[in-house]
């Protein structure tokens, strides 16, 4: 083959192993190369599993032999977020305290994608915690760089897969989403990331201890894969999604609906809560409007979604009442400044009281309820992922102005998390040297619309990546 293996998409990747133009040793072999090139420059992956790569590829190498049919997967290689275990490599969350907790099985994606014949070859850079804000960096691993331009942010907290998916370390990545983390880091790095609906892919987040965690994180943590193109994206969907008895609530709705009457209507929100948009965002939107209006859709421009205002001010209680419990105990564990992220959205945001809590579920239903009619008469949203271009690494921590002009920018990012609906983030192009790209929103489980959307807007527009990195 011409080109490097790490360059080849996923599928084109797995279709190699399959028929044996490859050896999946071979192309781990290949991706461990540009690890060894590339990371030193991005610092995206963390904890290396080189050999235990080319172990699991030497087996899927041998059970080919014996004419064992490999997965839709075969050998492609994977990053995993440090908040997400697999077994026998610590699951350190970014923070020194966690580097020996390591873990004793995979977790439930990460099973899953195993399973399908996929290899994970290294964890991936986050957050300290995932609570020290946007940018990706950690107490543990420092920062890591957006490869189109290090005086940016990669995004978060799924930065570190996102830089490996884009710069060729890893053809997927596995990140999670609980309101912009995978979504934010594809749109800044130039790839594709999808935030499946509640309950699509099952999880299990108990990795601290036996104990599950609260409302917000049962509610609004969703594992996401990353990848260069949709029809990647579409694979890692179909591997992802089921139903596992450490989740009961993954629920096993079909991979695909029923196709809907005439054309699909698609709502257009170019600045969802009117509190303005980049220049270059809206012309993003348009762009992709363009675009699937070119495909057939029926785009219309809406004058708003529901209820942002009150939905990000439900998200932001109950999400503080569950950090409050355990607020002194976490702040000790972020380190230097690592605090100042969450400190600043308790101080502005108080804990609800029990009363409170039972009111702010009961508005939460009420407010997917007032969704749930919107997609019904739109069965697609096209909107941003963050309202500005990437921003400087930490602005969200600096001080007040830059925890909310960022919490402002990720809005629909945020509300389409509280209500609990899919999303897959796309690329549009580069625009001053930095990619651009939108949001699909769909009804819940109809994950299959949105991807077919995502890629008319591909199709149209252009992949961007693998990039090399750039001073």
């Amino acid at each position: 083959m011409p080109d490097p293996l790490w360059k080849l998409s996923a599928a084109e990747q797995a279709r190699a192993v399959r028929r044996a133009d490859v050896s999946a040793v071979e192309l781990v072999d290949s991706h461990l190369e540009r690890i060894a090139e590339v990371n030193p420059q991005v610092n995206a992956v963390t904890q290396l599993m080189a050999e235990r790569a080319r172990a699991a590829a030497a087996r899927t190498d041998r059970l080919r032999a014996q004419g064992v049919q490999p997965g839709p997967l075969a050998g492609v290689p994977f990053t995993v977020k440090e908040t997400t275990p697999v077994e026998g490599a610590p699951t350190t969350f970014g923070a020194p305290r966690f580097r020996g907790l390591v873990a004793p099985a995979d977790a439930p994606p990460v099973a899953r994608l195993r399973a399908a014949g996929a290899i994970p070859i290294g964890h991936a850079n986050v957050p300290t915690l995932v609570l020290a804000g946007m940018h990706t960096r950690s107490e543990l691993y420092g920062d890591t760089l957006n490869p189109w331009d290090r005086t940016v942010t990669p995004g978060g907290t799924s930065g570190g897969d996102a830089v490996a998916v884009a710069t060729g370390m890893a053809a997927l990545g596995l990140g999670n989403d609980s309101g912009g983390s995978v979504r934010i880091p594809a749109q800044f790095c130039g790839v594709a990331g999808l935030k499946p609906s509640t309950g699509r892919f099952p999880a299990d987040h108990r990795v601290l201890g036996p104990e599950d965690p609260g409302p917000a994180s049962q509610m609004l943590v969703t594992d996401g894969p990353l990848a260069r193109s949709v029809a990647d994206l579409r694979l890692a969907y179909e591997v992802l999604a089921g139903t596992d008895p450490r989740d009961p609530r993954a629920v096993p709705v079909p991979l695909y609906g029923e196709p809907l009457p005439g054309p699909v209507k698609v709502a257009v929100v170019a600045d969802p809560g009117g509190q303005g948009v980049h220049p270059a965002v809206r012309a993003a939107v348009v762009a992709a409007a363009g675009a699937l209006r070119d495909a057939g859709y029926d785009v219309r421009e809406v004058a708003d979604v529901p209820r942002m205002a009150e939905a990000l001010e439900a998200y932001g209680r109950i999400a503080v009442t569950e950090f409050a419990r355990s607020w002194p105990a976490v702040r000790a564990l972020l380190g230097p400044g690592g605090d100042r992220y969450i400190a600043m959205m308790m101080e502005q945001t108080p804990p609800a009281s029990a009363d409170e809590l039972v009111e702010l579920m009961g508005r939460r239903l009420n407010i997917r309820r007032s969704w749930a009619e919107f997609l019904d008469e739109y069965p697609l949203l096209l909107g941003p992922v963050f309202t500005e271009p990437p921003v400087e690494p930490g602005l969200e921590s600096r001080d007040r102005a830059g925890r909310d002009r960022v919490g402002a920018a990720m809005r629909l990012c945020t509300v389409t998390s509280f209500v609990g609906v899919p999303a897959v983030a796309v690329p549009t192009g580069v625009t001053e040297g930095l990619p651009c790209g939108v949001q699909i929103v769909g009804r819940a489980f109809r994950e299959d619309l949105c991807l077919d959307a995502a890629r008319a807007v591909e199709d149209r527009l252009e992949v961007l990546t693998p990039v090399d990195p750039r001073g």
